[in-house]
């Protein structure tokens, strides 16, 4: 008779495996701080005016702004490499692509279906890319860009060119199986990738902790031996830090890391949402204790930044900002030729 095989024995969880030091935030210089809050409020004030002019009719489709985030991006890019590094998105893309230096004439041409767009005015809110600054995306189907990105990293590794792919998704992108595919190649491979996931507290209209069994998302890779960490999404300098932390771990042939960047959205899921799912005040109460940007203004005034300069700095961004929504107003829409264009790349 076959003799039955040993009962498993259960074993304790791997607490000694390897991880990153925690993060500490950025000491940043006082000419650096301000680089990053005029970063920030260049977001803040171009998603203000993307959402009057969906207002007026001259956006269509989707909308999803990045109001209250800002932080993010803005601290996490500022630490990427811009010749070798990669970044992907979702479809609340715009304030990635601000924070990469991108022109903001193009994203709000684009925006507006024009064909100065950096799509051509193919490809609107969602879907906008960069080749030349190594952003691909900008991805409608959620959670998507995390296998693409994993496909990233896989180029930077196989070329050995040094690169890193920064994976951005939130936190209901978090429970599509894609990711956890991803996570399971990547960390078999060790590709040079940071999965952020951009907690803003809500999947649409669903809380995190109704909709996720584990809510802390840092845990996510656990399974997979990716190590996470856990970081305030509204403090620019944490953030900043953090993926300092984050990329001498990838950089050092260790593998994936998640981020989990606890932020918040000020506005709906999308122009289309109204929100109801949660009240004005607990909206408030995130603006009046945990804005990024006026944390990064109160440490500014602690540096002796004088109001003068931050006004100076407001009135020169919401100049850029009006500028940038009158050119999209007035440039052409593609000719209709364009249907047929940058549908096929043949590779040799």
């Amino acid at each position: 008779m076959a003799k039955a095989p040993a009962r498993a024995k259960s074993e304790p969880p791997i607490t000694n495996r390897p991880r990153p030091d925690e993060p500490q935030p950025y000491q940043a210089s006082k000419e650096e701080l301000l680089e990053l809050y005029k970063q920030m409020l260049l977001i803040r004030r171009f998603e203000e005016k993307a959402g009057q002019l969906y207002g007026l009719g001259f956006i269509g489709g989707f909308c999803h702004l990045y109001i209250g985030q800002e932080a993010v991006a803005v601290g996490l890019q500022s630490a990427l490499d811009g010749e070798k590094d990669s970044v992907i998105t979702g479809y609340r893309d715009h304030g990635h692509m601000l924070a990469y230096g991108i022109d903001p004439k193009v994203i709000m041409a684009e925006l507006t279906g024009r064909a100065a767009g950096i799509s051509k005015g193919k490809g609107g809110s969602m879907h906008m890319f960069s080749t030349e600054k190594k952003f691909y995306g900008g991805h409608g189907i959620v959670g998507a860009q995390v296998s693409l990105g994993t496909g990233l990293a896989f180029k930077h590794k196989y070329s050995n060119d040094g690169g890193v792919c920064l994976a951005y998704f939130g936190d209901g992108a978090a429970n599509q199986g894609q990711v956890y595919e991803s996570f399971n190649m990547a960390e078999l491979w060790k590709l040079p990738i940071i999965y952020v996931i951009e907690n803003n507290q809500y999947a649409m209209g669903t809380s995190v902790n109704r909709a996720s069994a584990e809510d802390q998302l840092y845990r996510r890779g656990e399974s997979f031996r990716i190590p996470g960490i856990q970081v305030d999404g509204m403090d620019v300098l944490a953030c900043r830090g953090a993926a300092e932390e984050a990329l001498a771990w990838v950089r050092a042939g260790k593998g994936p890391l998640i981020l989990e960047m606890k932020t918040y959205r000020y506005r709906g899921h999308s122009m289309s949402d109204p929100a109801k799912y949660r009240s004005r005040e607990e909206v408030q109460a995130v603006r009046d204790k945990s804005d990024p940007i006026e944390h990064a203004k109160a440490l500014l005034e602690k540096l002796g930044v004088k109001e003068d300069e931050l006004k100076a700095a407001e009135a020169a961004i919401r100049k850029q900002v009006n500028e940038a929504a009158d050119f999209a107003e007035q440039t052409p829409e593609p000719e209709l030729g364009e249907l047929y264009t940058d549908v096929l790349v043949e590779s040799y």
